[in-house]
């Protein structure tokens, strides 16, 4: 791929991914933000997929094994991966027009997405809150204070991903030459 486009989006990404191993409040990451630019971006959906999700394991991988101690999977991930999956296809909706509006709303349905279906996994595999109403509601309060994080993490992190981008645009000229596929 010499495309200077699809380098310049995989190098974006790979970076965000990799500012997820410098320390930060908790979700408080660009990982939303890097599948989000990745749908509303790629011009192959494949990549659009692929790129956003495998620099998110990468990171995943390398946190696993040297900072957590989970190795190479865990429980939570065929949910976090597939809420990230759904915000890559937020990204594709977008694409067509990437307005500020339509890019703060998808990133803020990104951040809701998040944080109901993880909660929900949270509670329904049972080990911290009962599978209850009452549970249900408990958890998702308790997560309260991580929605924030994530809603400002994605906010600032789509924010400089985006907006990286349009500038990068205007001062390299390669950038700016779009592919055939590409809306």
């Amino acid at each position: 791929m010499s495309n200077p486009r699809f380098l310049a989006f995989a190098g974006i990404t790979l970076a965000a991914a990799t500012v997820r191993l410098i320390p930060h409040p908790p979700n408080f990451t660009p990982l939303a933000a890097m599948a989000l630019f990745g749908g509303a971006h790629f011009a192959d959906k494949r990549a659009a997929f692929a790129v956003p999700l495998m620099a998110m394991y990468a990171s995943d991988l390398f946190l696993g094994f040297f900072v957590y101690d989970f190795g190479w999977f865990h429980g939570s991930m065929p949910v976090i991966y597939g809420s990230f999956a759904v915000v890559v296809c937020l990204g594709l909706m977008i694409r067509a027009q990437r307005t500020p509006l339509a890019i703060g709303a998808a990133a803020v349905s990104g951040s809701l997405l998040f944080f109901v279906a993880t909660n929900f996994a949270v509670w329904l595999a049972g080990a911290l809150y009962p599978r209850t109403f009452e549970g249900l509601f408990a958890c998702y309060v308790a997560a309260i204070p991580f929605f924030w994080n994530t809603l400002a993490g994605d906010a600032l992190y789509t924010f400089v991903l985006f907006g990286g981008f349009v500038i990068a645009e205007r001062c390299c000229a390669p950038l700016r030459v779009r592919p055939a596929l590409e809306s």
